[in-house]
């Protein structure tokens, strides 16, 4: 695995910061209507607290806004979202469809601990829906450890071409993809396309986004 030029890192650090900066300070309205459609519906939390693999296997708590009914994983699992999940809230699609869920982890980009662009942050003993307790575990998987040589980033090659609901070994392919082939103009490129993305609100749309 080549490891990325030190101008690539200082360009991508530089950037993170600015974009996350730019970020947070334009959300903070969307921050209090999301808030406020999340109360209104049920009456729960409006944040979901997860721990998460950072680099080099750290652990990384982040936010993500509500999505789910309360209580919709079992204690210590996290079941992954499929497609038409009787979990997911009306609230929850919405934001789920602009990625407005994800903007609290601008926080964690801004701290450093991931990047906007890299592999997809992978929650701690996450199982997709259609597997079985007790099969392979993400740490056993060919490729799990290279992908967390590089910090873990909001959206990525995988985030952006992979189908949802591939096995895991399948996107884990799609970063180490990316970590080959970084460099600032990939980045810039799949930033630019995650925006679009989102302006369509074609986050959970099945086969190509495009």
């Amino acid at each position: 695995m080549v490891a990325p030029a030190p101008r690539h890192q200082v360009l991508k650090r530089s950037l993170d910061l600015l974009l996350s900066s730019m970020g947070l300070l334009l959300s903070a309205p969307l921050w209090a209507l999301a808030a406020v459609a999340i109360k209104l519906e049920d009456r729960g939390s409006v944040f979901f607290p997860q721990e998460r693999w950072g680099q080099h296997q750290s652990r990384v708590r982040v936010l993500k806004f509500r999505t789910m009914i309360q209580n919709a994983n079992p204690i210590g699992v996290t079941l992954q979202a499929s497609a038409d999940d009787p979990r997911i809230t009306r609230v929850g699609r919405l934001l789920r469809a602009t990625a407005f869920d994800e903007l609290p982890q601008l926080l964690n980009i801004w701290k450093g601990e991931m990047s906007f662009v890299g592999p997809r942050m992978l929650p701690i003993n996450e199982r997709q829906h259609r597997e079985k307790s007790g099969e392979i575990e993400d740490e056993k998987i060919p490729g799990f450890k290279e992908r967390l040589m590089v910090r873990p980033g909001l959206t990525g090659i995988a985030q952006i071409y992979a189908p949802r609901d591939i096995p895991r070994q399948h996107k884990f392919k799609y970063d180490l993809l990316y970590i080959r082939r970084q460099s600032f103009g990939l980045d810039i490129r799949l930033i630019l396309l995650s925006f679009w993305i989102t302006f369509r609100g074609a986050w959970e749309r099945k086969g190509s986004k495009f």
